[in-house]
Formats: structure tokens, sequence, C-alpha cells
């Protein structure tokens, strides 16, 4: 008997070890790597995974079995959204860790992100993989179309607007100063908008992985002194257009100026031809063959095909959406276009929008569909505005409401869309609605704009000057409205919770009695005053216990003007941003550096000795350089001290690759930390100034 129970209790003992051994195997993430696995679908629903710095990237079978509220309210999740066909799950610095076990729970191979990618085109359509890839030309082409519309703005103040002698005159008429000013700035306009295929063309064969200087010259063709100027053809003779005479037949010199859809499709002829020669041809001879027939043939297709079919294609759309604003029911439209522009900003159709305004622009030389963009833009802000003044009293929602409306205004939805207006829901339909009374008298006063510009209230900039004054009511329509709406649909929604909490507090008092109701809430308030008495005193006697210092040389900005839906939302937590003008990444305090990304090189993830961790991510979708230009100076688990160099890289390959250099730190765990403070605004000098401060 006695041996019996000793052969038990030494059992026990021993599974009891075993299950401790098998725990500590299991990775830190093991159990919640099985319930996000459960929450996909399943190992079938997975086509592919990966990951980047901050987020789980999957291209699943089936997204509709992915459960996104029970996703999104495990505590491991920062928050999730789709995009490009991508299921992605935000994790934060420590995605590496998480992903390992997820593979090693789903039994997965590793895949890159290219992968996932090419997966993830079976969860779009016909439409969506258009508006990708016009989304993906058009993105590094917005800088500087906004420049130039904000250039065109400036010259129609100084030179259109009559506001001197009695109204007879422009600044440019009175002043040789301003006239030269004038003359000299058209540089720039005509550069950006005359040349624009040439930037098209450039941008094609770069999405497209194929020969980028091909298409700048391809692109250059199209523009070319040779030709009739495109914005010359409708007041030439057609006797008059020259042409080139190959005996048989002519071909009419016409040039493509400001045209969008002949560029495009003569980008993708350049690339389809040139990865058809680059498969056929032999290597030894291919540096000859496969540019010289690519380029011709391309630039021949250009202009005796392609850009004639091109052109009329790209009038007719225009023709369309001109109808539709100046057409007998542009009232109806302008309200349609208006109310659904913010949800089309969801689900990313609005990219759309860039190409139908520039040839608009092309056609009419002007664009009356970008001012109600404009203006849906600025209705959101206002929105988020009535939040501002319902939650004033909330400095937790305050750190969130008011830079995402700043950048909205500015012509940044995506904070205070995703941020703030969605999450409420009714901020959001205030919103549209605001925008949609905006764009009706928009249109039926026929408010049109040079170029597009600065989607937001410097966009008036932009606006043809004898329609600025019927912009700005639309613009005080746009403000007005939602912030009413939201404020009082708001204030009863706080009511009704309110009085939710109200009746809840008097069936307590209820259950418990009056007198011991009043006791309690006696008892509640003394212990409340002596917790907030205490920690006053801790507060005063605390001093300030560390600083991160300048992880670059550059301008220190909130994370509200990085301009990036996930970074400036705050939804990997808050932070601020460098615009750098050196190029080496250096540590900003005493660390260990807690994750790296070896395939693309361009972040960091550390952890400091009270448990913060941060990260330091260089660039905005940098991930897509694949690490050329990145080079990492420190390894994983490394020791390191304030200052120590982390990454360096190269600013002008980021830019030549079409992408910004601003980088950002995160903090996506406080530890110990309190009190942190970000220092904003200011020039700052690497490993010198503090520009995070905490107790």
């Amino acid at each position: 008997m006695f041996k019996q129970v000793c052969y038990n209790i030494i059992n026990d003992m021993f599974k009891q070890v075993k299950k401790q051994v098998e725990g500590l195997k299991m990775g830190r993430y093991a159990e919640d790597a099985k319930q996000l696995l459960r929450l996909v679908g399943g190992k079938e629903n997975i086509a592919a995974v990966s990951h980047c710095m901050t987020r789980m990237r999957f291209a699943l079978a089936d997204p509709q079995k992915a459960d996104v509220k029970a996703i999104e309210a495990m505590k491991v999740v920062k928050g999730s959204f789709t995009q490009s066909g991508q299921f992605q799950v935000i994790i934060g610095n420590t995605v590496a860790d998480f992903y390992n076990d997820f593979v090693k729970e789903a039994g997965i191979e590793r895949v890159s992100k290219d992968a996932v990618k090419q997966a993830a085109k079976k969860n779009q359509n016909v439409l969506q993989r258009v508006i990708t890839a016009l989304a993906e030309i058009f993105a590094p082409l917005i800088p500087a179309i906004i420049t130039g519309g904000l250039i065109l703005g400036f010259r129609n103040c100084i030179d259109s607007l009559y506001l001197f002698e009695n109204g007879t005159k422009t600044l440019c008429d009175i002043s040789q100063f301003w006239a030269g000013i004038d003359s000299f700035l058209w540089l720039i306009g005509e550069a950006v908008f005359h040349m624009l295929p040439v930037g098209i063309c450039w941008s094609v064969t770069r999405k497209m992985g194929t020969t980028q200087m091909l298409g700048i010259v391809l692109g250059l063709t199209l523009v070319s002194g040779q030709l009739l100027n495109a914005y010359a053809v409708a007041g030439t003779a057609a006797a008059d257009i020259p042409n080139w005479d190959f005996g048989g037949f002519q071909i009419n010199r016409i040039g493509y100026q400001g045209q969008v859809i002949p560029a495009i499709l003569a980008a993708f002829t350049l690339v389809y031809l040139e990865k058809f020669f680059r498969k056929i041809t032999p290597q030894v001879i291919s540096m000859i063959v496969v540019p010289f027939c690519s380029l011709l043939l391309s630039v021949m297709a250009a202009h005796f095909v392609l850009g004639p079919i091109g052109w009329k294609v790209g009038a007719a759309i225009s023709a369309l959406v001109f109808a539709g604003i100046t057409g007998t029911f542009k009232v109806v439209f302008g309200a349609v276009f208006g109310v659904i522009y913010a949800p089309l900003v969801i689900t990313g159709l609005h990219h759309m929008s860039n190409a139908i305004d520039l040839q608009l622009i092309a056609d009419y030389g002007g664009t009356m569909l970008w001012p109600m963009i404009a203006l849906s833009n600025i209705a959101q802000g206002s929105a988020v505005l009535g939040m501002i003044w319902l939650q004033r009293k909330d400095p937790e929602a305050q750190e969130v409401n008011i830079p995402a409306c700043i950048s909205c205004y500015l012509g940044v939805t995506e904070p205070a869309i995703f941020g703030v207006n969605l999450k409420r829901g009714f901020p959001f339909v205030c919103g549209m609605i605001g925008s949609g009374i905006a764009a009706v008298v928009c249109v039926a006063t026929g408010t049109t704009a040079n170029a597009i510009g600065v989607g937001g209230i410097p966009g008036i900039l932009s606006i043809q000057p004898q329609f600025m004054a019927s912009f700005a009511l639309c613009m005080a329509i746009a403000f007005a409205i939602p912030f009413l709406l939201t404020a009082i649909v708001g204030k009863k929604h706080l009511l009704a919770a309110s009085g939710n909490e109200t009746a809840e507090l008097a069936e307590i008092a209820a259950g418990v009695g009056a007198s011991a109701a009043a006791g309690a809430m006696a008892s509640v308030i003394c212990e409340r005053e002596a917790n907030e008495k205490a920690v006053s005193k801790k507060e005063a006697n605390r001093e300030a216990a560390g600083k991160l210092t300048a992880f670059l040389s550059g301008r220190a900005i909130p994370l509200a003007e990085v301009a990036d839906g996930v970074f400036s939302a705050g939804i990997l937590g808050d932070g601020m941003a460098i615009v750098p003008e050196t190029e080496t990444l250096f540590a900003p305090a005493d660390a260990e550096v807690a994750a790296l990304m070896p395939d693309s090189r361009h972040a960091c993830g550390l952890r400091l000795e009270n448990g913060m961790e941060i990260l330091l991510h260089i660039g905005i979708d940098t991930v897509g350089m694949k690490g050329d230009g990145f080079e990492y100076l420190v390894e994983e688990g490394q020791k390191v001290q304030a200052g120590t160099p982390l990454i360096r890289f190269d600013r002008a390959k980021i830019k030549a690759a079409g992408y910004r250099d601003v980088t950002i730190c995160i903090i996506s765990n406080q530890g110990n930390a309190r009190d942190i403070q970000f220092h904003t605004g200011i020039n700052v000098h690497e490993k010198e100034t503090a520009v995070i401060t905490f107790q």
C-alpha cells in the first residue's frame, strides 16, 4: 500500500515536470496563435501568410470566414484591415515572434511578402485589380501633382485676381517683380502637367519591374517639341496639323501633353514587349535586342494606334463625367458623389478619381470633380471637430481627435475616418450628409479647379479665381453642417448612455437600501479623495526618469503629419517622427535590439531597461524596396547604448523609388514609463536633442 502511494506521488510529480517542460518549449504566443488560426478560418483557409515589421499579412481563400470582430477583440491584436486583397492583422513590433509561433502551430510554410501579394490577387475582382494598379501608378506622382496645383493656385492669385486700381488690374499688372515670378513659376507648372505622360510611363515600368529609363524615353516621345502640342490641337485647322509621310500613308504628329490614358496604354505595351523579348532573346545579345525592339515597337504603337484610341477613350470618359456635373441632373450627380466619396475612400475606389481629374483638366482646362473631393475631406474633419466639442472633458479622446481633425483639414483623411468617425458611426454619416449638401452647391455654382491640390482647406488655392467665393461658401457648409449634426446627434447618444448609467446606479441603490447606498457613496468619495491626494503628492515628488534622444538630425513632427493611415491613427501606439537630413539611424537610449527585419532592413525594434518597447521605422511603405539602400549595423539581441548606429540608409534611393523617408518612432509598450511627452515642431540634432521624455 505504502509502495503504491509513493509510486502515485512520484508519477504525478513526473507528469507535472513534463508538462512544465512542454510549456517551456511552446512559444510565447502559442495560445494566441492557435486562437488566431481558428478565427481566420483554419489552415485550409490560408493561401499564404507573411509579416512585415508590425503586421501579419494573410491571403485568405475565403475572406468571409475570418471573424474580424473576434480577432480585433484579442488582447495581442491592435487592429485589422483589408487592403489589396490582403487581410492584415496589426500585432506590433513583436510580430516576428508571433509569426514564428503562428507558422509552427499552423504547420504552414514560410513565404515572402511578394508571394502573399500574388496569392491575394485571387481575392480581387477585375475592377479591384484595375483600381489597385491605378493607385500604385499614381501614388508616386501625387506629390508632384499637388505641388503643381499649389503653384497654379498661387499664380491665379497674382495674375487673375483684379484687386488693384478699382478692380482693373492684377498684382502682375502693377509689378514687374510679380510678373517675373508668375512667368518663372510656369516652368514648374508646365513640367508637372504638360509632361505628365513622362511620369506615368516611368511609374508603370517601375511598378511592373521593367527598365525605368525606357519608360522615361517613351514618355518623352509623347511630349516631344517636334509634335503639335495637345493643347493647341483644337485651335489648329486639320490641314495645318503636321504629319509623318510614309508614302503610302500619313500619321499626324500630335503630342499627348497632359493625357493620361494614352500614356498608360503606351507604357503597358512597352512593359509587355520588354518581358516578351527578354524571354525569347538569348542572354548574349539581350542587352541590344530587348531595349531596341521594345522601345521602337512601343513608340510606333503609341503614335500609330494607341495614342489616337486612348485620346478618344479619355475624351469619352471626361465628357461623360463633365455631362454629369454640368447637365440637367447635375445637382443629383453632386449630391450622390458628395455622399459616397468618403465610403469610396474606405474601399480604395477613390483612387480612380485622380485619372478622371487629370483627364478633365486636359480636356476642359479645369476639373469640377476635385473641389467636391476637397469638400468631402473638410466635412469629415468637421465631424471630428464635433467629437472634439462633445468630448472636450475627455483628454484621452482628445489625443486622437485633435491630430485627426488637423490632418483631415490638411487633406489626410485616414486618421479621421478610421481613428474617430467610423468607431462611433454617427460622425461618419454626419460628414457624408454635410459633404453631399456642400457638393450640391458646388456643382450648382459651377465651381472649378485649375488642378488637383491639397484636398482640404488649402485646396482653395487651386480653385479658379472666379469661383473662389463660391468655393468658400461650400467650405462654410462643409464646416457647419457636419459639426452641428455631430454635436446634436452625439449629445443624444451621450445622454442616452448617461441615462443608462443613472438607471443602473438607481437599481443598485434600491437593492441595498437608500441609507446603505448613501454610506457606501460617502465611503467611496472619501477613499477617492485620499487616493487623489496620495497620487498628487507622489507626482509632485517624482522626478523625470528618462528621455529618448533624436535618432536622426532633421525636423521633428507629430504622428498626425506623417500622413499614413496606420501610423497617424495611432493604431500601433503613440509616437513622433523626424523628417531626416542625415542617413544613419541611432539608438535613442540604452536598450536591447529586440527585433529586426532581415529581408527589408528598414526597421528596428528596441526594448529599454524600464520595459518600454519602441519601433523605429524608416520611410513609408519602404518594405517594398526589399532592403535595397538599407544596411543593418547591429544584430538581434545585441545590447546597445544611446547613440549606437543601428541602420544606414540611402535617402536618394528611397526617393527615387517613389517613397518618403520620414522616420517614425512608435512606443508600442510603455513599460514602467509614465507621463510620456513628445517634443515636436522643432529642428533636432541626432544623439543630442531630447525628442521624448518620460517619468
